[in-house]
């Protein structure tokens, strides 16, 4: 496992997170657990989960994992979230003042911890001023129940904004971004990517494998069935087979990695961890295993680094399809100069 700082923060967690979504649905307690001592057992420090998931149950397996092994809270960073509908009423959502309080301090009972390391706005909420927002961020980071801030799920200017009303007014500042990124999923790159390293924040990668296309496992025209997320649902969300089984791309994506992957004699899921990783501003890749077998494979790309000639087939093979105005090449030239 290799470690890296937090962001701009001086603090220290794994290139690996692990992604808790599937806790208390997918995965069971006990399969749970067994993946958050194999994740510590490998040297992986970083947790991230959300109130959202599972509606709260994540929180509390990963709450009973930390009163069952003493001295595990102190060795680990543990991130959550807030932001998503908890209840029916009206303020049960959204980043307000009224909501975030209740939130957070629900996920602090059901962690079962004192302070959580990162507490991030799982999304951009339109009802709520930013500032309301990040005053209370700050207010929560003043009183010892968080210690840094992070945001999921903004765009551009969105981020840019609210990092620089954090700079003016003396706020906690935003230290990380969780947005998906993938080799199928590369649109952060077009403005994200630059906020993130102009304002030193760490991006900490959802769905690094394209919600199971990237490791291999889906065949073309052939609609997936059995015992995984698109065999149960072919229709799931952003990763719904029919639109990328009808995208060539996807398959001109699977075919590069499948290249590289049995030149170097590991699994296609490594390869995609391991580019994803080493892309500029990464800080933490967040694994979203269903099983321990899963996770054991995720787990083999700690420490895997592409060479040069790799990282540019898959990232050339994996160029987003734009116009050509403002993010294809000659928007993008119009914003160059060399000297």
């Amino acid at each position: 496992m290799e470690y890296r700082t937090l962001g701009g923060t001086g603090t220290v967690v794994s290139t690996l997170c692990l992604g808790t979504m599937t806790f208390g649905n997918e995965s069971s307690e006990e399969v749970s657990h067994a993946q958050l001592d194999r994740f510590v057992e490998a040297g992986g420090t970083f947790i991230d989960t959300a109130d959202v998931y599972s509606r709260g149950v994540s929180e509390e397996v990963i709450g009973r994992w930390l009163a069952a092994r003493p001295g595990a809270r102190d060795r680990l960073v543990i991130a959550t979230k807030g932001r998503f509908p908890m209840g029916d009423d009206p303020n049960s959502a959204g980043l307000s003042r009224v909501h975030l309080s209740r939130a957070l301090d629900a996920s602090l009972r059901r962690l079962g911890v004192e302070t959580i390391d990162l507490y991030q706005a799982h999304a951009w909420d339109p009802l709520t001023p930013i500032e309301e927002t990040l005053a209370f961020f700050d207010d929560a980071v003043r009183a010892g129940k968080i210690r840094y801030v992070g945001v999921s799920n903004f765009l551009g200017w969105q981020l840019q904004k609210a990092a620089m009303i954090t700079q003016f007014r003396g706020l906690a500042p935003i230290v990380t971004l969780q947005p998906q990124y993938n080799l199928l999923a590369r649109e952060i790159e077009f403005e994200l990517v630059d906020v993130c390293r102009n304002e030193n924040i760490g991006i900490l990668p959802w769905s690094p494998l394209g919600g199971g296309w990237l490791t291999g496992k889906y065949r073309r025209d052939d609609t997936p069935t059995g015992a995984t997320r698109l065999g149960e649902d072919p229709g799931r969300g952003m990763e719904a087979y029919g639109p990328r089984n009808s995208d060539t791309r996807t398959w001109h994506i699977l075919d590069a990695v499948r290249q590289v992957a049995e030149a170097r004699g590991v699994s296609m899921s490594q390869v995609s961890l391991s580019w994803l990783a080493d892309r500029p501003a990464v800080t933490s890749v967040i694994l979203g295993a269903r099983t321990v077998e899963q996770l054991e494979d995720n787990l083999g790309a700690a420490g895997l680094h592409l060479s040069e000639k790799e990282t540019d087939l898959l990232t050339e093979a994996s160029v987003p399809v734009v116009g050509e105005y403002p993010y294809g090449r000659q928007g993008v030239a119009q914003r160059d100069r060399k000297i």
